[in-house]
């Protein structure tokens, strides 16, 4: 099986029903950005191999990922509420760890950079935002449900809090 299809050289993509849309549709520009963030959160895991527990919580929020990314790839999985759970359970665990990471210490401007790690975290963080962004495009056009929406939110949060580990 070949992996080209030349099925996009005219500038338009399929959706998972089959439906073709232009390949700067905003769900086909949504999705490029989560893809963007996953790639990044594979970078950072690299990095921090060593880090069992946080390369595991990033390993959930990547399958979390790929599920937002289906969801916008199709307008029937967008209007249901099933298969939420996996959100549900992983925006409780990033918002533990953000307590847990934060304590009581005050927060305030950030500057990417102090270590390669940090950096990359940061960029998943600045990224994420783009992705949120994008999806609140999307929710426009195509209702998104508010646990994706909220998953996305708590993301930068999650990766704000982990640059300061």
């Amino acid at each position: 099986m070949k992996i080209y299809t030349k099925t996009g050289d005219q500038g338009q993509t399929s959706l998972t029903q089959g439906l073709r849309v232009d390949k700067d549709d905003v769900r086909i520009e949504a999705n490029g950005e989560l893809d963007e963030l996953n790639a990044i959160i594979g970078i950072v895991k690299s990095l921090m191999q060593d880090d069992y527990i946080h390369v595991k919580k990033l390993d959930r929020i990547q399958q979390c990922l790929m599920y937002v990314m289906s969801c916008v790839a199709s307008d029937e999985r967008m209007r249901q509420k099933k298969d939420v759970d996996l959100l549900i359970e992983v925006n409780s665990g990033m918002e533990k760890e953000i307590d847990l990471i934060a304590g009581e210490k005050n927060f305030g401007f950030v500057l990417p950079g102090q270590n390669r790690l940090s950096a990359f975290v940061h960029l998943a963080r600045a990224k994420t935002r783009t992705g949120e962004r994008r999806l609140w495009t999307v929710n426009r056009l195509y209702p998104v449900m508010p646990e994706i929406m909220q998953f996305m939110n708590r993301l930068s949060d999650y990766f704000y809090a982990l640059s300061l580990l």
